[in-house]
C-alpha cells in the first residue's frame, strides 16, 4: 500500500514522484508565503532563505518551494546544500520573515520533505502549523501581480556564518591545546563543510569520511549503533580520540569513543548539559522521550528538568520561557539558544570536546562518571485509530505508573519508564522504554507487545 504524504508540525514528508511531487511543493511553497503574508501585514517587501541537504531530489523541490514563494510576492535567497541549524542562524542573519529546509532528515534516500522556520528560526507552533496546512488543503493563496512577484537570489555564506556564531560561545584555544584526533561521519549529507571547519577551527586532526555532499549515504542515516559500525572501526584503526557521526541534515550527533565504542545518542545531550551545569547553572528542557539521565545530571547541579512534547519547537519555546541554559532532545539534539534555537551538531561537538578539554578525561571516562540505563527504541505500524486502544491496555498492565498524557501517553515507575507516542513524521507509533537494566526493559516492551495484539500491522 502506498505511504500517505505526512504533513504535520514538522513539516512535509514523503517519497519523491509518489506522494511528493514538484507541484505539491510548489503549493506548500504558496500557502507558507500566503501565511507569511498575513502575519506580516505592515511589512512591504518579505524575504524568505532556503537551505537543503545533499539528497539529489533536493534541488527539484527547493525550485518548486522557491517558485511557489516567489508567486506570492516574497523574496527567497537559496543559501544551497546547509545542515538546518545553518538555517535557523542564517534566516534570522538576513533578517528573513522565514526560512525553508529540504530535508528528510534521519530518512532514507527516497524520502524527502519540507520543514518551515519562523522568523524566530524555530518551527511553527501547532496552531499556527495547522493554518499553514489549512491554507495548502483549501489552497487559498495569495498571488502578487507579475510586476510583484518575488526575486531569487543566492548567499554563499551559511557556512562561515553558523560556525562563527558556534565558536564565539566556546573556548576554542583550550580545545586547541590538546590536538584533539577525531573522525567525522558525515553520511555524505549537508554537515560535512560545517563539521569540518568547525573541527578545524578548533584545531583538531580531523579524519573526514562520508563527506562528499551526494546524498548517495554509504550507510543507512540514521545515527544509530547499528549503522555506525564503519566509524567505530575507524575510530579504532585512526587511533582517534572520539568519532562523531550527523545524521543528513546535521542536526543530531552521535557520539563513539576512543575505543571505538558506541556510546549513544542519549549521550549527546547528556554530556553537553553535564558541560554547561559545571559552568551556568539554570534550568534544563528536554522531550518527554529523553533518558533519565538528564534528570540526574541536573539533579546533582539542583536546577530543574522542564519535560516537554517530543519536537524541537516545544523544547526550544520552553527554554524561552524558562530561561533554559541548555535543552535538547535524547536522539542526539543539543539546543543552545545563543547560538539558534534547533537542534544542532555543531554545537553539540564543539561542547563535548571543551568537556574533554576542561576536564582532562576521555570520552569513556566522561560517558562512565553519568549514571546508566537500559533504552529500547522500538516502532510499530498500526491504523491510527487503535492508538488509544493499546494505551488503554497498557495502563490497565501497569497501573500504578505515573501517568503524563502531553504527547501520547508517558507512564513513570519505580524502575524506569516507557513512552508511546504516534511519529510527526512516519505511519508508525514510537515506543521509548527505559529500564535499570535490559530484563527490566524487555518486560515493558512485552506488555506493550501484549497490549498491541491484533492492531499491530505487519510491514
Amino acid at each position: 500500500m502506498p505511504e500517505e504524504l505526512i504533513i504535520s508540525i514538522s513539516g512535509m514528508r514523503g517519497i519523491l514522484g509518489q506522494n511528493l511531487t514538484a507541484s505539491i511543493a510548489a503549493d506548500y511553497g504558496c500557502a507558507f508565503g500566503s501565511y507569511l503574508l498575513t502575519r506580516n501585514p505592515d511589512k512591504k517587501r518579505l524575504c524568505v532563505c532556503i537551505g537543503r541537504d545533499s539528497r539529489p531530489s533536493g534541488q527539484t523541490l527547493l525550485s518548486a518551494v522557491a517558485a511557489g514563494l516567489l508567486s506570492t510576492g516574497i523574496d527567497c535567497i537559496d543559501i544551497g546544500i546547509i545542515s538546518t541549524p545553518g538555517v535557523s542562524v542564517m534566516l534570522r542573519r538576513l533578517n528573513c520573515a522565514g526560512g525553508v529546509v529540504i530535508t528528510a532528515s534521519h530518512n532514507p534516500v527516497q524520502y524527502n520533505g519540507i520543514k518551515l522556520l519562523l522568523d524566530n528560526g524555530i518551527a511553527p507552533p501547532p496552531q499556527s502549523a495547522e493554518q499553514i496546512k489549512k491554507v495548502f488543503v483549501e489552497k487559498k493563496f495569495s498571488f502578487a501581480s507579475s510586476v510583484d512577484c518575488g526575486r531569487l537570489s543566492e548567499n554563499k555564506d551559511a557556512v562561515n556564518v553558523h560556525i562563527e556564531k558556534v565558536l564565539a560561545n566556546v573556548d576554542a584555544g583550550k580545545i586547541a591545546s590538546k590536538k584533539y584526533k577525531v573522525v567525522l561521519d558525515s553520511v555524505n549529507g549537508a554537515g560535512a563543510a560545517e563539521g569540518k571547519l568547525l573541527l578545524l577551527k578548533l584545531g583538531c586532526r580531523t579524519t573526514a569520511i562520508n563527506d562528499e555532499p551526494t546524498g548517495l549515504f554509504a550507510h543507512k542515516p540514521e545515527p544509530i549503533a547499528e549503522n555506525l559500525t564503519g566509524l567505530c572501526k575507524r575510530v579504532l584503526e585512526e587511533k582517534a580520540d572520539v568519532g562523531f557521526a550527523l545524521d543528513p541534515d546535521a542536526d543530531r550527533l552521535a557520539v563513539v569513543d576512543q575505543t571505538g565504542r558506541y556510546i549513544g545518542e542519549e549521550y549527546t545531550l547528556a554530556l553537553a548539559a553535564k558541560y554547561i551545569l559545571m559552568k551556568t547553572k539554570g534550568p534544563v528542557a528536554t522531550n518527554l522521550s529523553t533518558s533519565r539521565m538528564i534528570d540526574d545530571i541536573a539533579g546533582d547541579a539542583l536546577v530543574k528538568v522542564i519535560r516537554t512534547p517530543v519536537g524541537e519547537a516545544n523544547v526550544a519555546n520552553a527554554m524561552l520561557e524558562n530561561n533554559c541554559v541548555i535543552g535538547g532532545e535524547g536522539n542526539g539534539g543539543v539546543i543552545d539558544l545563543r547560538v539558534c534555537p534547533v537542534r544542532n551538531s555543531m554545537v553539540a561537538m564543539a561542547f563535548i570536546l571543551r568537556y574533554m578539554a576542561e576536564t582532562g578525561k576521555t570520552i569513556s571516562e566522561l560517558s562512565s562518571g553519568i549514571p546508566s540505563y537500559f533504552m529500547i527504541k522500538d516502532k510499530i505500524r498500526m491504523d491510527t485509530g487503535d492508538f488509544k486502544k493499546i494505551i488503554s491496555k497498557v495502563r490497565q498492565f501497569i497501573a500504578d505508573a505515573k501517568i503524563n498524557n502531553d504527547d501520547g501517553c508517558r507512564l513513570d515507575f519505580d524502575d524506569g519508564w516507557l513512552h508511546l507516542r504516534k511519529s510527526n513524521t512516519e505511519p508508525i507509533v514510537r515506543i521509548i522504554i527505559e529500564a535499570a537494566n535490559r530484563e527490566l526493559a524487555e518486560k515493558y516492551l512485552n506488555v506493550v507487545r501484549k497490549a498491541g495484539e491484533g492492531f499491530i500491522v505487519q510491514p
